[in-house]
């Protein structure tokens, strides 16, 4: 499947300048500590030295932070002053030395750079914490420093006005430069703005790698199971591979008119054969699409869900899936998929349910269902809060022209989810009747099997083209609001900056969008994410 790109799209900034930045910086502050005896890796186990002095390279981690205050004697080098505040609480604050290693950004690929920061999203949307806000902004500044002045930011959440705000004060105190800005356009995105998208089956080859066997820092290592011999291979994913880059996995793609009768004749059946898929295959045959009826039906279901037809059969399935303790990461996964496209869950099947996972996992996974709530992944629809009601005062809402802020009680009403009505008003199921050729992708929903373009990109894409928010009022009131966007002039390189985490979905999807429009997307993330790290961020036994 080959996406050639305009002849006008733009070229992207030359990343390379930030790895050189933080590689030099490293070695300057490397410098600073005196004949080096022995490096070590951080493993919480004893550290055996005849050195009377030891200087720990750390990430800000509280755990990490108070394993070594057990030393006797050691300076530090951090990439977040907060971790200061750990040394004081123990009363060694004054006996150590310490710098900091700006750190910021990581590039992953010619258009991805990560924060590396994977607890952003449980810290700050479930627990509150707003430490990560000024690493983001930060990060947003350094970027502007060297690549800016941006043109336009717009933005939506919370966290994405703070981090505006964050970054604005930045500008305002730090020196200004004269010089040709390689970076136009600027998108703030909440990760909470769009849950649906990451709780998704992914189809395109890099995101279907990550759920499987996990992307680190761009890197995947297949084991001896996918290599056939007894050695792993580690293996770099980026927009260098041709063969997988942007791709569907062949033999997923879905006409939608036979997946109704796939899901309603199928299901039932499918239920008795249902086995965990085998990762046999190598990784060339993986790229042919050679898998198993599992991941099949997981995407059929999925589809379902998300066109909200067969809703009946998708919990049947759900439930078999929970009752055979299959896996209980994917469990939650489908139940906040079916809870987030349907407005939350009827009551007799939430309590069903959640009484059935509890049984077949634990019941200590109550503090789980809890964190899930709070999110509003997985939520009880209250009497009178039917799809139709809800709707009705949302369009009241939307309606009142004297509304101004937008009131407690409607925040909450968009925590519950308002994912039908947003879908129908952006499009986001293509109509049941198109045939989809993936060989031919003509939108963003091909990163689905033409299922559902990711609401987090219909949004970046209708902001182009409108050049702003306005015409989108009644679709932020949905998403609970907090958008801006400051006036300026437009380039056509777009940064996007997810706060919370982005899928490999999520990125290709804007890959696809800007070789059709002309732009070319840059994706800063916290973290890459998937439904397994969504999920996984939010058990109740989670460190």
């Amino acid at each position: 499947m080959a996406h050639s790109a305009r002849r006008d799209s733009p070229e992207f900034p030359d990343f390379s300048l930030l790895k050189r930045l933080v590689r030099d910086q490293l070695i300057y502050l490397l410098e600073q500590q005196h004949e080096v005896d022995k490096l070590y890796k951080v493993e919480y186990k004893p550290v055996i030295s005849t050195s009377d002095q030891l200087c720990f390279l750390i990430r800000p981690r509280i755990q990490t932070v108070k394993w070594i205050c057990g030393k006797d004697s050691f300076s530090y080098i951090s990439t977040f002053y907060a971790c200061e505040a750990v040394l004081e609480e123990q009363g060694i604050f004054g006996d150590v030395t310490s710098d900091e290693w700006a750190f910021y950004l990581l590039p992953l690929d010619d258009d991805i750079i990560s924060l590396e920061l994977p607890e952003f999203l449980r810290d700050n949307f479930l627990a509150g914490d707003q430490r990560w806000v000024r690493t983001a902004g930060s990060a947003l500044h350094l970027l502007h420093s060297l690549y800016g002045p941006f043109s336009k930011l717009y933005g939506i959440g919370r966290c994405s006005k703070m981090t505006y705000e964050c970054w604005r004060k930045l500008v305002e105190e730090g020196e200004q430069k004269a010089h040709q800005a390689e970076i136009g356009n600027v998108f703030l995105i909440d990760r909470d703005v769009d849950f649906v998208t990451p709780l998704c089956s992914q189809v395109v080859y890099e995101g279907l790698v990550d759920d499987i066997f996990r992307i680190k820092c761009g890197c995947v290592e297949f084991g001896p199971d996918v290599t056939s011999s007894d050695k792993s291979v580690k293996v770099m994913l980026n927009s260098q591979d041709k063969v997988g880059a942007d791709r569907s996995v062949p033999g997923t793609s879905r006409q939608k008119h036979q997946m109704k009768a796939f899901v309603s004749e199928e299901l039932k059946g499918l239920k008795q054969e249902h086995r965990l898929l085998s990762l046999h295959c190598q990784v060339h045959s993986a790229r042919r699409g050679c898998f198993c009826r599992w991941f099949l039906t997981h995407v059929c279901v999925s589809s379902a869900l998300l066109e909200g037809f067969e809703i009946r059969e998708c919990i049947s399935y759900i439930e078999e899936h929970i009752n055979r303790q299959v896996s209980m990461i994917e469990s939650l996964r489908l139940l906040c998929l079916l809870s987030a496209t349907e407005n939350g869950l009827l009551p007799k099947d939430f309590r069903s349910l959640k009484a059935q996972y509890l049984q077949s996992y634990g019941v200590d996974h109550l503090l789980t269902f809890s964190n899930l709530k709070q999110l509003g992944l997985l939520v009880e629809q209250q009497p009178g809060e039917t799809l139709t009601v809800m709707e009705s005062r949302v369009g009241k809402l939307v309606n009142d022209k004297t509304a101004g802020k937008l009131t407690d009680a409607f925040s909450s009403l968009a925590k519950k989810g308002n994912f039908r009505a947003l879908s129908r008003r952006l499009n986001l199921v293509p109509k049941s009747d198109e045939e989809y050729d993936l060989r031919v992708p003509r939108d963003m929903a091909y990163v689905f099997s033409g299922a559902y373009v990711p609401l987090s990109c219909k949004l970046i894409e209708q902001v182009l083209e409108k050049d702003g928010w306005t015409g989108l009022e009644e679709v932020t009131r949905l998403l609970n609001g907090h958008e801006f966007a400051p006036k300026n002039n437009a380039q056509r390189v777009v940064l996007v900056m997810f706060l919370g985490g982005c899928t490999f979905s999520e990125i290709s999807a804007l890959r696809f969008l800007g070789r059709e429009k002309g732009y070319k997307f840059i994706v800063v993330t916290t973290s890459i994410i998937n439904s397994s790290r969504l999920i996984e961020a939010l058990l109740d036994d989670h460190v």
